[in-house]
């Protein structure tokens, strides 16, 4: 088990089965949020336009307070998901369920300020330094983000590998094992007649773990769509081999220097990517007559 010291609050340290492992400092933001919603709606204020990766779109939890504004220095913010309205990005449908009215805010990670809490100080510490003994350049490290419990560190894919290998072998660091790699579109839906363009909007997402030191932290690379190349994670992890192989069939991000990277779930002569938002919803074809229930964006309009 982790000291406390080791512990940031909201973080999983019980491994024990059906065990509540949200942990007295999770419970108590979620009150917290839970209470802060509740003053927030009392009083008419208005909800904050940005929010951290993890929350919900258009809110920000009370464990997120530590966020403040991005250093004059850090560049253009990391926009995630563009302002969207309605079920799916359709309007005008006929809709009587109340989804059409849905409104979500556009959501951009903030820059978590110091201190972060727990380890993850001494984290952010030696994995700055070990980018300056590696040579690494500093503005590789484009954000650093603390929300949930979690802390993720967003990258500038150039120096993607090499910053892999400091994260894995850093004796202070000592992150061997990728436990998952997976991709995110940010982009704007299928169908939507009014698309707000999101500049990098293929995200690439790696979930670390130290067995060593029992810590975990994220990282994350954001690519545009017009130029979707990672270099790949295989020659650091293995394990990273199938992973891309799938984020490659379903987003279409291609991962340089991987051994063989083919798809993995669709046929070899499929067009297109499926989790893309751009990609077609698709109809649900039925048993009899050769009838098809269309997707949502082409359904007749009963009003």
């Amino acid at each position: 088990m982790d000291s406390p010291a080791e512990s940031p609050a909201g973080t999983t340290d019980s491994a024990e089965p059906g065990g509540d492992q949200r942990g007295a400092g999770g419970e108590r933001a979620e009150r917290a949020a839970e209470s802060a919603a509740a003053a927030g709606a009392a009083s008419g204020a208005a909800a904050p336009d940005i929010a951290t990766p993890g929350s919900a779109p258009g809110s920000l939890a009370a464990s997120e307070s530590v966020t403040t504004a991005a250093p004059a220095d850090a560049g253009p913010p990391l926009t995630l998901t563009p302002e969207r309205h309605g079920m799916f990005g359709v309007r005008g449908s006929g809709d009587t369920s109340g989804y059409g009215l849905l409104q979500r805010a556009a959501v951009q990670p903030k820059p978590a300020e110091r201190p972060y809490g727990g380890y993850f100080d001494e984290v952010a510490d030696a994995l700055v330094a070990a980018m300056a003994a590696r040579s690494i350049d500093a503005s590789t490290l484009e954000l650093t983000t603390v929300a949930n419990g979690e802390i993720t560190f967003y990258l500038r894919p150039e120096n993607l590998q090499a910053v892999l290998w400091a994260v894995r072998d850093e004796p202070a660091l000592r992150f061997e094992m990728l436990s998952s790699l997976s991709g995110v579109d940010y982009g704007p839906l299928h169908g939507d007649p009014d698309p707000q363009p999101v500049p990098r909007s293929l995200h690439v997402v790696y979930e670390l773990l130290s067995m060593t030191y029992r810590r975990r932290i994220r990282l994350e690379v954001a690519v545009a769509e017009s130029e979707p190349y990672v270099p790949s994670a295989v020659p650091v992890y293995p394990t990273a081999d199938w992973h891309e192989r799938e984020t490659y069939d379903m987003y279409g991000i291609v991962f340089t220097g991987h051994p063989a990277l083919t798809r993995i779930l669709m046929p070899d002569d499929w067009e297109g990517h499926p989790q893309r938002k751009s990609y077609p919803l698709g109809g649900i074809p039925v048993e009899y007559k050769g009838a098809e229930i269309p997707p949502p964006d082409e359904r007749r309009v009963y009003s």
